[in-house]
Order: C-alpha cells, then structure tokens, then sequence
C-alpha cells in the first residue's frame, strides 16, 4: 500500500514538486500551514513530511524553526529543489496581454526583472499554486499566476514565459520528516545530523560549546540562533554537522557540548543529498 507525504500549500506547489522528486511513489497530501503538514504526519494522516527550512536567495523560513522543537518529529533526509518560475496564463492568452502577476510574497522579487521589463504589476497570493487555481477559474488573459510547470499541468493553464527567476542557482531546501528516527543508514555522500540546544547561562558558554567541534574535526555547515517565547535573553540555536552521532569524533563533540547546554534534542541523522556538494 502505498503511503502519503504531507507538503504546506496547494497541488502544484513547489512542496508537491520536492513530494514528487524524492518520493514519487508517495502520494501527495496538501495541508494549509507548516504547522498542519507537521500535525499530518504526528496524527498519522501521512507517514512522512516534506517541509521548506530555506532557500539559497530569501533565506531561511522562519516559522519551520519556531514548529521543529515541539512537533515531536525527526528528520530522516533532506532534498533540494530548484525553484523555476514560470508566468502561467489561460488557454490561448498571450503574454503581451497580461497586467499583472499573482504570486507568493516571497516569489515576487524573485522574478522582479521580468516583471518590470514587461509592465508586470505584482499581485501577492498565499500560495504560488493556489494562485495558477485562481488564474484558471478567473479565465482572464490579463491576468497569470507565477508558479511551477506542474501546476500548469494540473490547472490546465499555458506557460507564457519559462524560467524567468532572476538568478539561476534559485534552490529551496526540503527536509523530510517522520515519527520516528532512523540512525541505521550510511549515505554514499555522507551523513547529516541536526539538532537543537540552548546553552547554560555561564560566561562564554557558546564559544565553549563549539570548541568540541573544532577539537574534534567535526565541520558544522549551518548554526542559527532565536528567540525563545519571545524572550529577549532565551536563545536557542539549530545546528548541523557532517557526521553521524556514532562516529568517535561526533560523540565528543556532541558530550562537549552537553555539558554547556541545559538543552540538547537531537532532530534527526540522514544522508548527506548529492547536491548539497
């Protein structure tokens, strides 16, 4: 029987596309919010999630932070997606006719060159796909959604104009989430670990717990801090390291560091995706 992975927005957003890429034979589930894709996959409505933490030009997505410590899940691979955008029209419209552009908030100054040099006004949508549905239902050739080629596809619309992202490494990190951990495999490009920790309230309590890493060898590729319940002086930060919890070097350095933390949650251990590299 085959299983469901959950993605935040519409059919035929870019998370139905990432589904569709590293899990083809899952079938998709659309949910409204971040928060709805993670309660999927605790309820059991879906086995797994494919959830957006970052892309290479806005940057991180804040809210996935803010949900990771409290969803009781773990993250079991990630996956990376280039992000094309295409102007989605009406069967037969012509992209002279069209005067404005519907759109994800963030998708907007992605393709802002285009869209200025064409007399494109900007229309913010909350949801790239839901924007081709409305396009479609609104049946007008003026007005065109900006969206993945999948969702032309599923709402029957015409690419007007491909790949018009103004910059051509445009990616968004997926990471895919389950109920449970899986510390078993060994990837062919290496390994991955996440986690989360807060550091005690000690004088330079972080630089000492990053000491471990360095001492050991252990390369840490991102370390973001935020706020905790809106405090002002609770911080927490999300790390990832190459290496697997079981690797000698990893286990120092992760036993350094819990003893500068009041805090420690390991998020999950996965393969290293080939285009990380």
């Amino acid at each position: 029987m085959t299983g469901k992975i959950a993605f935040q927005g519409e059919l035929g957003a870019y998370g139905h596309q990432a589904c569709a890429d590293a899990r083809p034979e899952y079938d998709p589930l659309p949910c409204t919010t971040f928060h709805d894709t993670m309660a999927a996959i605790r309820e059991g409505r879906a086995d797994l999630g494919m959830v957006a933490v970052e892309n290479s030009i806005y940057g991180r997505v804040a809210d996935v932070h803010s949900l990771l410590p409290e969803s009781g899940l773990h993250i079991v691979d990630e996956a990376f997606v280039r992000v094309h955008v295409n102007l989605l029209g009406v069967r037969g419209a012509r992209l002279d006719q069209v005067r404005e552009a519907h759109g994800h908030v963030v998708i907007l100054p992605q393709c802002g060159q285009f869209l200025r040099e064409h007399g494109i006004q900007g229309v913010i949508s909350s949801d790239n796909a839901r924007a081709a549905r409305e396009i479609a239902e609104r049946n007008d050739p003026t007005h065109a959604a900006l969206a993945s080629e999948m969702a032309a596809q599923i709402y029957g619309l015409d690419i007007l104009a491909r790949h018009i992202e103004d910059h051509p490494n445009n990616t968004t990190r997926f990471l895919i989430m389950a109920r449970e951990a899986d510390f078993s495999r060994r990837g062919d490009h290496g390994m991955m670990t996440a986690f989360l920790f807060r550091v005690r309230n000690i004088p330079a309590a972080l630089y000492k717990a990053m000491g471990g890493f360095a001492t050991n060898g252990v390369n840490m590729v991102k370390l973001e801090s935020y706020m905790v319940n809106g405090s002002f002086t609770a911080t927490q930060f999300f790390a990832e390291i190459e290496g697997h919890p079981e690797d000698d070097n990893v286990k120092r350095a992760l036993d350094e560091l819990r003893y500068f933390t009041s805090y420690l949650n390991v998020l999950g251990t996965y393969p290293a995706d080939p285009a990380r590299y």
